[in-house]
């Protein structure tokens, strides 16, 4: 018995032990590496653009089957209670000479084949098909290149929104230690009213921006986690080591090329693919041949015995097999419409082409300043910061042995603040500029590794 009571104790314990350990998982620190990863694997985005390269194939084997052949089958049973009459002439007596056409009961089976032997359309919508699928299956890597861009940068954006918080916590202890010597003072009568005053409005200034940040980082996190496909009530742990605060230039190179990013093969894809329509249009102006065969057994009786073994029913086969040859003549210019709206496509996709192109190289050239930029101003800011740290407990110093004004003390501490928060902005900056260098390389998925 008592080892029964004994064993039901250890139950609760055992339950604890388990969700704190699923609790401990639940809170397991998340890389950008694994964030990214995730993101891969749950994106909706990423899914549903595999789901486009799955239906991709279908529409293939779609077009395919019209360059199959089609077999249908039909049957039919059929009764006449008023069954017609040919009249071909009349009898030696004058009276019409009529002969009935059918019996009251006929019954039909029969199989028909169609097989495409010449239509330039099809064939050339068999082309196009099979250049959808690499259309889709390009539109998925390039959907998987700008979920890491995003995911990257609400990545560090989280993280550069702690360290702001981290600072705002650090001038509320310093401005709560103040707050302490300024009431001491104030009831010694070595302080007045207006200092104790200005020193809570201060206080209270900074809480409610702790609050505001807080919050802040709250809603990029769940867009981060959104952005992932994770569940937005997900606990998630960023590691302050991902963001580097001792960062240094790559090497640049003078040109990059563009033409292995995605966007330009997603772009070239299109042209084929336009290139393609053109031709289902010039199309239009070819003749088609096409093969055509059927077969068919009927049956006729007076009286309902057609599938009886010894009925009165006859039966007979009959069968043709013929091609079909459609030649086009005229139809009112429309073809040539369609074919001069391709041409105008093909221009417009060969504009886009260009514009991309230069954008790309934009896009390389303003991460190259970026970065040079971030760089300088993270190294003269991280100097300023600490300059603005040695003002900051020179005058508090000062401050405690009545040497300075209680508005030198504030006026020095904001001046540390925005020291601080220009340090925290550009190393976001630096990274983002650093994900634009390596997307404009086209090595943004080495962030995957």
């Amino acid at each position: 018995m008592n080892t029964i009571i004994k064993q039901v104790k250890l139950i609760p314990l055992l339950l604890l032990g388990l969700l704190l350990s699923n609790v401990a998982s639940a809170q397991q620190t998340l890389v950008l590496k694994d964030a990214l990863n995730y993101a891969i694997q749950n994106s909706a985005n990423t899914r549903k653009a595999k789901l486009d390269i799955e239906g991709g194939r279908y529409k293939t084997e779609e077009v395919r089957a019209q360059a199959l052949p089609t077999v249908t089958g039909n049957g039919g049973l059929t009764y006449n209670p008023i069954i017609g009459q040919l009249v071909v002439g009349t009898n030696a007596d004058g009276s019409p000479m009529a002969f009935k056409m059918g019996r009251a009961w006929n019954a039909n089976a029969g199989i028909q084949l169609n097989q495409q032997l010449f239509n330039q359309q099809v064939f050339t919508g068999l082309k196009a098909a099979r250049t959808s699928e690499s259309y889709y299956t390009t539109n998925a890597e390039l959907t998987d290149e700008q979920l890491i861009e995003q995911v990257a940068n609400n990545y560090y954006q989280v993280l550069v929104n702690r360290q702001q918080l981290n600072v705002i916590d650090t001038n509320i202890k310093n401005v709560k230690v103040v707050e302490k010597i300024i009431g001491n003072q104030y009831k010694n009568g070595l302080a007045r009213k207006i200092d104790v005053d200005r020193i809570k409005v201060n206080l209270t200034n900074l809480e409610t921006r702790r609050e505001q940040t807080s919050n802040a980082i709250i809603q990029l996190e769940n867009q981060l986690k959104f952005s992932m496909g994770m569940p937005v009530e997900t606990a998630i742990n960023l590691p302050k080591s991902e963001l580097d605060h001792n960062p240094t230039l790559p090497v640049f190179s003078d040109t990059v090329n563009v033409e292995n990013r995605t966007e330009m093969k997603l772009l070239n894809i299109q042209k084929d693919l336009l290139t393609l329509q053109r031709k289902a249009y010039v199309a239009e102006y070819y003749p088609t041949l096409a093969l055509a065969a059927n077969y068919t057994y009927s049956g006729v009786s007076d009286k309902f015995d057609l599938f009886k073994r010894n009925g009165e029913a006859f039966w007979y086969g009959a069968s043709a097999v013929g091609v079909t040859l459609k030649v086009p003549i005229f139809n009112g210019f429309a073809t040539r419409s369609r074919v001069r709206q391709a041409d105008v496509d093909l221009k417009k996709a060969t504009e886009d082409r260009r514009e991309t192109r230069n954008a790309l190289n934009l896009s390389y050239e303003n991460a190259k300043i970026q970065l040079k930029n971030s760089v300088n101003t993270i190294n003269s800011q991280r100097a300023n910061v600490l300059l603005a740290q040695e003002i900051y407990n020179s005058t508090q110093n000062n401050y405690n042995n009545g040497l300075a004004a209680l508005t030198d003390l504030l006026d020095t501490e904001n001046a540390l603040t925005e020291a601080q928060n220009s340090y925290t902005q550009a190393l976001l900056n630096y990274k983002i500029a650093e994900i634009q260098l390596i997307k404009s390389n086209g090595n943004i998925k080495s962030l995957l590794q």
